[in-house]
């Protein structure tokens, strides 16, 4: 089975690297004439992915809008989660876990493994208990990543994040190391070493569009290869334009994550807006 790197590498050059966010929070159901409720998100969650299935290659649910319903709400996300993947959509499970141990382990199993309820192509992980001595290689996220590559599943990493509120915590320094994000980028890479030099990586990072990349302390060169994921396009002010502007030798590897600004369009018209922004980032690599 191809690795989750490649499969992603195929996906971005057939469709692009519009990645549509599926979250369904309140006051968006409320615009979509929908309940605030699991049925409400999951009604949501069923149509985005009809509308996204052949438009683009991927879709990102946001956990903590169903997870907020308790059971039914993890119960609808089962749902959008199976029908994203049966439709041929690369799904990223946006749930930001982190933990040590056999707690990350579980929280690995419940994303990555084969055949599990909520089983997605790809998670989102934090790092922040996992930087130590011993780094990520060897930390607790080590087995989340072997499991990863057992199952053929990615892993995105936080690193430097679009969040005003990160940026004192994640360009902080580390002694010897340059900032958090740089020794969180250099961990990862690390962790992709043994990797065909050839082949994007299965394990990535979480880089905001709206961050200073030379600034958070990321080397291109540190970086290379590594799939980045990167929210802050649309409603937060980067535009496709902008890509290549914002990562460099980077831009390639990037999936442009975008929520608001495609599901603002509503129901009746997410299917065009989802191909109007295809357009643009098709547009803006040729300019």
């Amino acid at each position: 089975m191809t690795s989750f790197g490649e499969r992603l590498r195929a996906t971005v050059a057939m469709h692009g690297p519009l990645c549509v966010g599926i979250d369904p929070h309140a006051s968006l159901l409320q615009d979509w004439g929908l309940e605030i409720s699991a049925a409400g998100a999951r009604e949501l969650g069923l149509r985005v992915v009809s509308a996204a299935a052949g438009r683009v290659g991927v879709v990102k649910p946001q956990v903590s809008f169903f997870e907020r319903y308790g059971s039914a709400g993890y119960a609808a996300l089962e749902d959008v989660l199976r029908a994203a993947r049966e439709a041929g959509l690369l799904v990223i499970a946006d749930a930001k876990r982190g933990d040590i141990g056999t707690t990350m382990d579980a929280y690995a199993a419940a994303w990555l493994a084969s055949g599990s309820p909520l089983e997605a192509d790809a998670v989102t992980v934090s790092p922040y208990l996992g930087v130590g001595d011993d780094g990520l290689v060897e930390g607790p996220l080590a087995s989340t990543f072997a499991l990863a590559a057992r199952e053929r599943k990615g892993v995105f990493v936080l690193a430097a994040t679009s969040n005003p509120g990160a940026a004192a915590l994640q360009g902080a320094h580390v002694v010897g190391r340059g900032t958090v994000a740089s020794y969180v980028a250099e961990e990862v890479a690390r962790a992709e070493l043994d990797r065909d030099p050839d082949a994007w990586a299965s394990v990535g990072l979480v880089v905001g569009a709206t961050v200073d990349i030379a600034a958070a302390g990321i080397a291109e060169t540190t970086a290379a290869r590594l799939p980045i994921l990167a929210p802050g396009f649309g409603a937060q002010g980067a535009q496709p334009g902008n890509l290549a502007g914002i990562f460099g030798s980077l831009a390639p590897f990037v999936l442009a994550s975008e929520s608001r600004s495609v599901l603002s369009a509503g129901p009746a018209d997410l299917a065009a807006r989802i191909e109007e922004r295809v357009g643009l980032y098709r547009e803006s690599a040729h300019v």
